[in-house]
C-alpha cells in the first residue's frame, strides 16, 4: 500500500476531529500544494492522496487546530504544521494526530 493518511482525534473529548481542515504540501524548493480538505466522521481524511505513490522528499501536513476547536471556546492553538521526510516511495505513511486545544502529539503509524 502507497500513499499517506492521516488521522486526527481531540484528546480532550476522545472524538475524531470531524470537520477539520487540513492540507498536504510538497516541501522544500519544490513546495506545492498536494491536498486540501476537510476530515470525515471519522478523523480521516479521504483524499487520493491516500493511494497516490509520493515520491521521496520532504512534505508538510497543517492541521487548523484554531477553526477546530474555536467552535467550543478559546484555544491556544492555531494551526500544527509538521514537517516530515518520505524515504521509500512505495511504503505508506499513516500520520495520527491527537491534539487539544493547548498541544499535540503525532508519530508515524504503520
Amino acid at each position: 500500500m502507497t500513499g499517506l493518511s492521516l488521522h486526527a482525534v481531540d484528546a480532550a473529548t476522545g472524538r475524531p476531529a470531524a470537520g477539520m481542515r487540513v492540507r498536504v504540501l510538497r516541501a522544500g524548493s519544490r513546495q506545492r500544494v498536494l491536498a486540501e480538505g476537510r476530515l470525515g466522521a471519522d478523523g480521516t481524511l479521504d483524499h487520493s492522496i491516500v493511494r497516490t505513490r509520493l515520491a521521496a522528499g520532504l512534505y508538510e501536513v497543517v492541521f487548523a487546530i484554531g477553526d477546530f476547536v474555536g467552535a467550543a471556546g478559546e484555544g491556544f492553538l492555531e494551526e500544527a504544521a509538521i514537517r516530515f521526510r518520505i524515504d521509500d516511495p512505495d511504503g505508506h505513511c499513516h500520520l495520527p494526530l491527537k491534539f487539544t486545544a493547548f498541544g499535540v502529539a503525532l508519530f508515524r503509524g504503520c
